[in-house]
Formats: structure tokens, C-alpha cells, sequence
């Protein structure tokens, strides 16, 4: 039993959902219209068959679609976080609830239909049949379509949870959106966040206040943030970046940096999970077999293996991406304090720890340089979401940081 699932076990399953009161109370309504509905009463209108959960990075949108898993699964239909249904879904063990978390940077029609197909059948032990589709926004217009044939038709005792940062098309399709029930996630206060980082991880209060503003509000990055030297290492980089742009020169070679650790974090969060993946194929293959079936397992194995590299090349080229733009994050909130400062604005800075450079930059640049440099980051995560080369992207946003 992993850690992170043991602290959860005897809790109620929305525990972890951070300041989404609203979204906690419909979701309860649901699942209690959905235990309804398996004891052949009328549920109302509380309950759908497909579900989309919206919301900026650090929202909850997974954590929301699991603990809604668990309380259509709970022998109670409250999500209680005790009963097996309960343990089974939120541990990720539960034979009925699927997950899909894209390794890479989108999700097929092959593994769609699977999943489609498997979601079609009677459940083995639970009350649901439960597809939980992480970074719905990830489906290729193929695996879009074979899902939208599903929530067109779907089987009686199935339910779809996906998760999108919006219901925007080029997040998720206007056909599969108008078939599903919407439920939008703001981004929790920094408050509610220390709360809960004190509570349940016992971070000390000022540094969970500390990496809950500095993160603004991102629970994940947060915890990441409050116990991890490197993480810590990794910001302070980044925020230095105003002062590394000092000429052209200056400014590749920051972009230089900015790449190479990005790739770094990358490979290292991805080095053991690949490892362990090749490991596993090669034993299955027969590596270190001997004698004729060997030799023709050795043979055919070469697809496999080719396959896998190609799995694992997507999956280091998202991690990569998650990386950087986690960096872009950190700088953006950096000018925004800079923009802020030099408007007056009576609100906290995100980042306190560089606040006296901030208004220094704000002093020089006024509200209208800082305002440029801003759009000059966030055109940068626009672009590489468009598939733009990150080094270009990254290239073009420090000359154009430099030149103000």
C-alpha cells in the first residue's frame, strides 16, 4: 500500500478536494440520484452518464473525477472512504473504475476503442463500469470520435469522467461536450491549500503558506515545492532570469539553461519508470533464455522493443514540455508581480521572496514594460502548445524579454 494511499484510507473520499464546496455538494447529489437508480428508484435529474470536469492546472479536475469514482463505487453511495469500494477506487486497484493518464502528448483511437469496449461490460464486481480519461483535451480527433460513439450509446451501468481545462473545441469537441454534464474547478486560495498541506502531508505552516502563494494555488506543485530541495533550486533558476538579461548573448544562454533543465527534470521523473518498463518487456521476451525458442523469441521481440522506445520518446517529450512550462509559470507570476507593483494593484505578490526585485523591475520597466514582457511569456506557452519548437519558443520569449 503506497503512502499517499494509505493516509487516505478511513477518510471521506473528497477529502483532498481542495476549496470546490460547490462542485463537492454536486457531486454528492449525484452519486447519492446514482445509488437511486441502482436500487430502481427515480433519480431525478442528478445523475448522467458522462461527466467533464474543468478547471486551471491545479484545480483538482483528477482528483475530483477519482473521489466521484469512489462515491459511485461506496456500498453507501456517499463516498464514505471506508467501505472496499471506496479503498479500491481511490488506491487505483478497483477492477471496474479504468484511468487514463496520457504518457504522452495525446491518446489514440487503438487505445480508445479498448477502453470503449471494455467499458461496455457488465461490472465484475463494483456498482459502475467507471472510465476516468485524464487530459481529455489529449484525445486525437480519431479517439475523440470512438468516444463520442460511446456517450452517444452508452451501456446502462457505465460513466465517463473526463478532464479538460475548459469546454472550449480545442480542448474538447463541441459534440462530446453537449452530451456531458459540466462541472467547473476554480483554483483553490492559497489558504485552503496551506491548510491542507499542514494537515495532511505536516509541512510547517509558514512554508506551506510560502509554497502555496509562490505556486498560486497548485496543491500538486505546492507539496512539490515545500519538500523538495531541487524543486526549490530549480524556481530560484528561473526567477533569476530578469537579472541574466543583459544582451543577446545573455539571453540564448538563458534560454540555453531554461532547455537543459527542463530536460533534466524530465528525464530524471521518467529514467526509472522507463527502466523498469524495459526491464518487465525483456523478461517477458525471454532475455537470458537460451536454446531454439529463445532465439526465436530474441527474433520477434524487435517490434515490442521498437514500440516501447517509441512509448517512452513521447512520454520524455511530455514530461519535458510539463517541465518547462512549469518554469514559464514561475516567470510569468514574476512579471504579473512587476505589472501589479507598477499599477498600484493593493494585491500580494505571488512570488514574496523576490518582491523587492519585482518592484524594482516595475520602477524601471512602468506598467506598460512589464506588460510586454508578460505577454512575451505567455506567448511562449502558447506557442509551444501549438507544437512550436520549445528552444525556438523559448529563444524568441528571452530576446523579446531583453529588448522589453
Amino acid at each position: 500500500m503506497s503512502d499517499a494511499f494509505a493516509d487516505r484510507v478511513g477518510r471521506d473520499a473528497f477529502a483532498d478536494l481542495v476549496g470546490q464546496d460547490e462542485a463537492v455538494e454536486t457531486l454528492r447529489r449525484a452519486a447519492a440520484a446514482a445509488a437511486d437508480v441502482l436500487a430502481g428508484n427515480d433519480p431525478g435529474a442528478g445523475m448522467t452518464h458522462a461527466w467533464i470536469f474543468t478547471g486551471p492546472p491545479g484545480s483538482g479536475r483528477s482528483v475530483a473525477a477519482r473521489a466521484f469514482a469512489a462515491a459511485l463505487q461506496c456500498v453507501h453511495g456517499t463516498g464514505c472512504g471506508q467501505c472496499p469500494g471506496c479503498h479500491t477506487t481511490l488506491g487505483g486497484t478497483h477492477a471496474d473504475v479504468r484511468l487514463v493518464v496520457p504518457d504522452g502528448l495525446s491518446i489514440g483511437v487503438n487505445e480508445m476503442r479498448a477502453l470503449v469496449l471494455r467499458a461496455a461490460s457488465t461490472p465484475s464486481g463494483g456498482r459502475w463500469q467507471i472510465v476516468i480519461i485524464e487530459d481529455a483535451d489529449r484525445l486525437t480527433e480519431a479517439a475523440g470520435n470512438a468516444l463520442l460513439k460511446a456517450i452517444e450509446e452508452p451501456p446502462p451501468r457505465t460513466v465517463f469522467l473526463l478532464c479538460a481545462p475548459s469546454t472550449h473545441p480545442d480542448d474538447i469537441s463541441v459534440t462530446i461536450r453537449s452530451r456531458c454534464r459540466v462541472v467547473p474547478l476554480r483554483q483553490p486560495p492559497a489558504e485552503a491549500v496551506a491548510e491542507v498541506l499542514v494537515r495532511r502531508d505536516g509541512i510547517a505552516p509558514d512554508v506551506a503558506r510560502w509554497a502555496a502563494a509562490a505556486t498560486q494555488g497548485h496543491v500538486g506543485r505546492a507539496r512539490r515545492l515545500a519538500n523538495d530541495p531541487q524543486a526549490r533550486a530549480r524556481r530560484e533558476a528561473v526567477l533569476a532570469v530578469p537579472r541574466r538579461l543583459t544582451g543577446v548573448g545573455a539571453a540564448f544562454d538563458a534560454a540555453s539553461a531554461l532547455i537543459e533543465a527542463a530536460e533534466a527534470e524530465a528525464d530524471a521523473s521518467v529514467a526509472e519508470t522507463d527502466a523498469a518498463e524495459r526491464a518487465a518487456l525483456e523478461t517477458a521476451l525471454g532475455a537470458g533464455g537460451t536454446g531454439r525458442g529463445a532465439a526465436g523469441a530474441a527474433r520477434g521481440s524487435a517490434g515490442q522493443l521498437k514500440e516501447l522506445e517509441r512509448r517512452q520518446k513521447s512520454r520524455a517529450t511530455r514530461a519535458q514540455r510539463d517541465a518547462l512550462d512549469r518554469a514559464l509559470v514561475d516567470l510569468a507570476a514574476f512579471y504579473r508581480d512587476a505589472l501589479t507593483m507598477a499599477l498600484g494593484a493593493p494585491v500580494a505578490p505571488v512570488h514574496a521572496d523576490t518582491a523587492e526585485l519585482a518592484d524594482a523591475a516595475a520602477r524601471s520597466w512602468q506598467a506598460e514594460g512589464a506588460l510586454r514582457r508578460l505577454e512575451a511569456v505567455l506567448a511562449c506557452r502558447t506557442a509551444i502548445e501549438a507544437n512550436v519548437k520549445p528552444r525556438i519558443a523559448v529563444e524568441a520569449m528571452m530576446l523579446a524579454l531583453w529588448k522589453g
